[in-house]
Formats: C-alpha cells, sequence, structure tokens
C-alpha cells in the first residue's frame, strides 16, 4: 500500500489558476494539506479560487500579476514570503494561445508566446530558486505540451515556447539536485478555455482538468522523481522521453555527405536507442565510438 500524498506544511504556488487546469490544480493541493497562492492575471478569477478553497477549509491566498513581468513575479513572491515564510512548490501552468500557420503568423504573437510560457517560466522559476535551494528543499513544475514535444501544425509560436520549457527544465533538474530542489514537466491534454473549440463533446467528457491532476500531484510530492516529462489526461498518464540511435562513426572516405545518406538508415535506427543524461554524455558517447573506431 502506498503513502498518502500529503502536503501539510508546504507552501504552493499555482499560475494561471484563476480556471481550467491551475483551478483544479490549486484546488487538489489545497484539499491535501498546502496553503495555496492563487495566482492569476485577473484578480478577481483568482479570488474566487481561493474563496472556494477556504469554503472547504482550506489556505488561500490570492495574488494578480503577470507571469511575463519579472517585477510584478517578484512582487508576488515577496508577498507570499511574509505571509507564509516559504514556498515549497512552483507549478508553472499560466498560458496562452494565439494560433496561425508560420506563414501567417506576425512576429509579435511569436514573441507574446514565448513571453508568456518560456519567460514566464523562468521568470517565475528565478523568483522561488534561491528561496527553494536555501531551505533544501522545493518542487517545481513547467507545463510542456504536446505540441512541444511532437509538433502541431499552426502552433510554432506555442510548440517553440512549450518545447524551451523542456530545455529548462533538463537543465534545472541537474542544478537542483544538490540542494534537493525537484523540477519535471507535465504535458498535459485536457477540456479548458484554451481548447474549448479544438474538442468534440465526447473528448471534452472525458478530457477534463480533474483527470490531470493527480499527475501534477504527484510531481510536486515529497518522493518525485526529477528531470522527467510526465504525459497526462482523461485519467491516463505516460512519461515521455527523448532518446538517441546507438549511430555510426564514419572514417577516411566514408566521411562525406554522401557516406551519411548511404549509412543514414544504420544511424538513424532506433532499436538499441537509449537516452542520454546530459549533453557532455552525448560528446563523451562519440569520443568513445570515434576512439574505438580507430583501433
Amino acid at each position: 500500500m502506498s503513502t498518502t500524498i500529503r502536503f501539510d506544511g508546504r507552501v504552493a504556488i499555482v499560475t494561471g489558476a484563476g480556471a481550467g487546469l491551475g483551478r483544479s490544480h490549486a484546488l487538489g493541493l489545497a484539499a491535501r494539506g498546502a496553503q495555496v497562492v492563487v495566482n492569476d492575471l485577473s484578480r478577481d478569477a483568482a479570488q474566487r479560487v481561493a474563496d472556494e478553497i477556504g469554503a472547504a477549509g482550506g489556505q488561500a491566498l490570492a495574488l494578480a500579476a503577470s507571469v511575463a513581468d519579472f517585477e510584478q513575479v517578484s512582487g508576488m513572491v515577496a508577498q507570499v514570503l511574509d505571509r507564509w515564510g516559504r514556498i515549497d512548490i512552483l507549478v508553472n501552468n499560466a498560458g496562452i494561445l494565439r494560433d496561425k500557420t508560420f506563414a501567417k503568423m506576425d512576429m509579435a504573437d511569436f514573441r507574446l508566446i514565448v513571453d508568456v510560457h518560456l519567460m514566464g517560466t523562468a521568470y517565475c522559476t528565478k523568483a522561488v530558486w534561491d528561496v527553494m535551494r536555501a531551505q533544501n528543499y522545493g518542487r517545481v513544475v513547467v507545463t510542456t505540451s504536446s505540441s512541444g514535444i511532437y509538433g502541431n501544425f499552426g502552433q510554432s509560436n506555442y510548440g517553440a515556447a512549450k518545447s524551451g520549457v523542456v530545455g529548462l527544465m533538463n537543465v534545472l533538474a541537474l542544478e537542483g539536485q544538490k540542494n534537493n530542489v525537484r523540477v519535471n514537466a507535465l504535458s498535459p491534454t485536457a477540456a479548458t478555455a484554451m481548447t474549448d473549440s479544438l474538442l468534440d463533446a465526447t473528448s471534452k467528457a472525458c478530457l477534463t482538468p480533474e483527470s490531470v491532476t493527480p499527475g501534477l500531484l504527484y510531481l510536486v510530492s515529497d518522493d518525485a522523481p526529477t528531470g522527467i516529462i510526465l504525459g497526462a489526461g482523461a485519467g491516463c498518464f505516460a512519461v515521455a522521453d527523448m532518446v538517441e540511435s546507438e549511430g555510426l562513426c564514419l572514417t577516411g572516405d566514408a566521411l562525406t555527405p554522401e557516406g551519411v545518406a548511404a549509412r543514414f538508415a544504420e544511424i538513424g535506427a532506433l532499436e538499441t536507442a537509449t537516452p542520454i543524461p546530459t549533453a557532455f554524455e552525448q560528446t563523451f558517447k562519440y569520443v568513445r565510438k570515434a576512439t574505438a573506431q580507430r583501433r
């Protein structure tokens, strides 16, 4: 029997928590004992969720701030520390869409999505990072998307930003290890205001925000992993990972574009593909293969 996951004594910030997934995450954390900061661009939306938590017997603080504004984010974090003295959990959930094909996209809309999703995640995480390191405890979740992992037509801006937060997570998971700061990515699919026009009634009935939140709660728990991408939707959960084929080392006359083309099927064979834990591990792999080839 697994231990019940609780958050008693923990302080959690959930961004974009006025509705949808953020609201569900905030309610889930509060129901299991966390003191929850409900952040949203809309003060009224944040307050409604905070009131909902309070009515259920929990503790919540509604704070309006734009995640794309580092000064506002820093001010929010200062208020949380004044109120509760610590920050244990950060759920980077806030997001927007500006979908168009790349050919028709205004670069201002590309920049806006990157500012909210990627820079907003970096700003919020930076604002709590030293606090978590100093207390030797922190749990951070970034919200990625299948659009960033696998691609989706008409979402070049969103996909780029959501892929970017995975890169951020990969590095922060390494940098946070010695101070027990664990960083993971959630890739949710749910029926929310952002996806309302894209889903039929049957899909909406399955893809509730509440069916995603159990995965989020695990990722911010005491026994959470680190450096994981967890896909979640309709009560289904899966881990996404980037792997690399074993590859080939070409030398001599074969070390040409034609040589790569001739053996590309072997180079790209994924039957023995493995994850690469760090960037330098890839470098060392290539050096090992090249050295072996020259013996």
